[in-house]
């Protein structure tokens, strides 16, 4: 059986880019969410679903892990179930049988790219912001404040609990607590 996994960073991000057009894929297994963590319900699915003889079809090699042990690990799991893999962009095929050397050397030095490129992109982020909290702190303050703790605490001097003003409020109780120890102090 031939199956497809396809795999975008966000819930915002469209999946149709890596869109496999190839009429003999059975089922198809997707996650919308970072493939940094290696718990994703499409990837873990997929995993459990595939048998020997089986063939994951992959748009590209960053779309199945960012990080090279974790992209590793998966190939020679899924070979080691006698599981093929393929990646369309890339054009490559790994299988248990066909151990070919140059593949995986491909495999190896482009996965290494992909988590060298992430790498980069996070700490140019890193820098990013820490400028633009230099520049315009307002900015980066956080979250603005949500709760009202004048009624919170008005609601508690009526001889309401945390619990109920919670539920009253649509809140956690976590929150009320809080609010009531920065408001004794």
């Amino acid at each position: 059986m031939r199956v497809a996994y396809r795999r975008v960073s966000t819930t915002d991000q469209n999946l149709d880019r890596q869109l496999i057009d190839q009429p003999d894929i059975e089922k198809v297994f997707e996650d919308m969410l970072t493939g940094a963590s290696r718990a994703r319900p499409g990837l873990n699915d997929m995993m459990a679903f595939c048998r020997e003889g089986d063939c994951v079809v992959v748009h590209s090699l960053d779309r199945l892990g960012r990080d090279i042990r974790d992209l590793l690990n998966i190939v020679e799991e899924l070979n080691d179930k006698g599981v093929t893999v393929e990646f369309v962009s890339e054009r490559l095929r790994f299988s248990k049988d066909d151990d070919d050397p140059l593949a995986r050397l491909q495999l190896h030095m482009l996965a290494a790219f992909a988590q060298w490129e992430r790498n980069i992109s996070k700490r140019r982020q890193a820098e990013g912001i820490a400028r633009a909290k230099v520049n315009n702190p307002e900015k980066y303050r956080g979250r603005p404040v949500s709760i009202d703790a004048e009624k919170i605490m008005t609601l508690k001097e009526q001889g309401m609990g945390a619990t109920a003003i919670a539920k009253q409020m649509g809140i956690g109780r976590a929150s009320v607590y809080r609010i009531f120890k920065t408001s004794s102090q």
